[in-house]
């Protein structure tokens, strides 16, 4: 199990909670970052150490040109860590550390500034019988000369009790009355699959309750779902049983494609770079708002949806592939994520398609379809922009905010077709009233 790259969130856990426990100075000294990965055999540990810090306990010179002169301080710096990174059981036993590889970076966090860090992967291997989710962590790096130092500890995941973001566990700083360093306790209680499972269903509920991308594609390709083509263009409502086949069979090849990507790239079977699958994703919404004004491919869409819905998938595994968990959590993982996607999407699909079908009724349904289609393109193109430039604009930034409201849209979609369905059924019985008259009036 090794750490990979966090989304910005976890890294804001510990800014934000090094502001609240560390003292109000103008200029504050950066804090060494500690994140715990709880695994089956063994403790991922990832630090992310300053190097200005490191270099006044360390002896050596890491912070001239470190990226060129690490070849030459790297050993000694792992010999280093082994001595002041001593994991033991609650007996006292100790644990073997393994330091991995480690790497030169740019960091910056809360009112310390920009600063050059080195982040290091190690292993945290218990002995023989020992409960990995039961020890003690001596830890003095850096501390054990620089009094003021502090290294900010935090579980980033633990599968085994339902826990994939990360919580802060604890402070390890030198004493000021005392001056000595305590040892951090790590009691993480019992795990047990039941409990990662139904973390990984909720994880997959809350990634489609938060990727209005997604979601967006699936349901612009609903849109015109219920109608019939005449002529290159949409035409009249296709019947209940017409259009509960063509949303089933979008439905379904959507979940085919990404449930494929979703399984392969979990497992490292098949990864591409993210910023070109968000691009793709993005260009998906595109095409299918395209779809939904005019059909361009009629009759095919569960094609459309399977294929794009490989690109999707893709963008899902990353959630797990980041996990880093072994064979059997990760095959609960991909099933309990991938339930989570889909009871999710049928949630939304079940609130939305009725009122589009109302509305299909109607002829305010065209209205609806091609002003949704509008709005998603205009959309999808302020995310292509912002996915290819990585610079953010009022586009990108106006679907962050809908999506905080998008229950308040389907409540007005509710409400418009409605209103449509009822508007049309007086204007068609005022209609039928009026051609009866006529006859009546004809006889007599």
């Amino acid at each position: 199990m090794r750490i990979g790259a966090r989304p910005l969130r976890y890294a804001l856990v510990f800014l934000s909670a090094s502001w609240i426990l560390l003292p109000a100075e103008a200029h504050l000294q950066p804090t060494t970052l500690v994140a715990l990965e709880i695994g089956q055999d063994r403790v991922a540990m990832n630090l992310h150490i300053p190097l200005n810090e490191l270099e006044l306990a360390f002896g050596h010179d890491v912070t001239q040109r470190p990226e060129q002169t690490m070849a030459a301080w790297e050993a000694p710096f792992r010999e280093y860590l082994t001595q002041h990174i001593r994991p033991v059981t609650p007996a006292g036993k100790p644990w073997t550390v393994q330091v991995l590889e480690m790497k030169v970076e740019r960091a910056e966090q809360i009112r310390s500034g920009p600063f050059q860090e080195v982040t290091v992967h190690t292993f945290l291997i218990p002995p023989t019988a020992a409960d990995l989710r039961d020890f003690v962590l001596h830890y003095d790096v850096i501390m054990h000369q620089v009094v003021t130092h502090k290294a900010l500890v935090s579980v980033q995941s633990d599968w085994a009790a339902g826990r994939v973001e990360p919580v802060q566990v604890g402070l390890i700083a030198v004493d000021t009355a005392t001056t000595r360093i305590e040892p951090l306790a790590i009691h993480l209680g019992e795990g047990s699959w039941q409990a990662g499972f139904q973390a990984m269903v909720s994880l997959g509920m809350q990634h489609i309750r938060e990727g209005t991308d997604h979601l967006l594609f699936l349901l612009v390709l609903l849109l015109p779902a219920t109608l019939l083509v005449n002529r290159r263009k949409w035409g009249i409502y296709g019947g209940s049983r017409y259009s509960l086949a063509r949303l089933v069979k979008i439905v379904s090849a959507f979940t085919l494609g990404h449930s494929v990507t979703l399984l392969a790239g979990a497992l490292h079977w098949l990864t591409l770079p993210q910023q070109p699958v968000e691009v793709l994703i993005a260009c998906s919404i595109l095409v299918t708002a395209v779809h939904a004004i005019r059909p361009i491919f009629p009759g095919r869409e569960q094609q459309v949806a399977a294929g794009f819905g490989l690109v999707h998938g893709l963008a899902f595994a990353t959630v797990l592939a980041d996990l880093h968990l072994p064979a059997g959590p990760m095959a609960l993982s991909i099933f309990g994520f991938n339930l989570g996607i889909e009871l999710m999407q049928l949630f939304v699909i079940a609130l939305t398609v009725p009122w589009l079908i109302l509305l299909s009724l109607t002829p305010g349904h065209r209205w609806v379809r091609v002003g949704g289609a509008v709005l998603a393109a205009v959309a999808a193109a302020g995310w292509i922009v912002n996915r290819v430039s990585g610079e953010s604009n009022w586009i990108e930034r106006g679907m962050t905010a809908i999506t905080r409201i998008a229950p308040l849209g389907i409540l007005i979609l509710a409400m418009i077709a409605i209103a449509a369905y009822v508007a049309n059924t007086i204007r068609t019985g005022a209609a039928c009233l009026n051609e009866r008259e006529i006859s009546e009036n004809e006889i007599y």
